[in-house]
Parts: C-alpha cells; sequence; structure tokens
C-alpha cells in the first residue's frame, strides 16, 4: 500500500520491475527498495541541501557577473 501510495515509489517500481521478486520474498526489503528509490530521485535531505547551496551559489555568480 505503501508504494502505491507515493508516487516516486510507484513510477521507480514500474521502471524496475525486479523489485517485484524482491519485495515478494520478503516484506523487510521494502526499506532497502525505499532507499533505492530515494537515491535514484534524490529525495533525500543532502541531496536537498545540495541542491540549496548549488542554487544560492549560481544566483550569487549571476549577481557577481551583472555587477
Amino acid at each position: 500500500m505503501k508504494i502505491l501510495n507515493t508516487k516516486n515509489y510507484y513510477q521507480y517500481l514500474k521502471e524496475n520491475s525486479n523489485w517485484f521478486k524482491e519485495l515478494s520474498r520478503d516484506d523487510n526489503n521494502i526499506y532497502k527498495f525505499i532507499e533505492f528509490t530515494k537515491d535514484k530521485y534524490k529525495l533525500r535531505a543532502t541531496d536537498k541541501l545540495s541542491n540549496a547551496i548549488d542554487s544560492i551559489d549560481l544566483i550569487s555568480n549571476v549577481l557577481s557577473v551583472l555587477k
């Protein structure tokens, strides 16, 4: 149910159908699946922080060019 209710999890499962076998063998593989999904779609807190820092750097570079 958790996979079907979350868009990113469902999309990753459609793209990587080998996870059907893994998830049907053991329910605890859901945590491994979630980690792989977060890696693929860069949903971790560190990824979001890195994107914010990159955006700030880009804005500062643009402003320094405009001076």
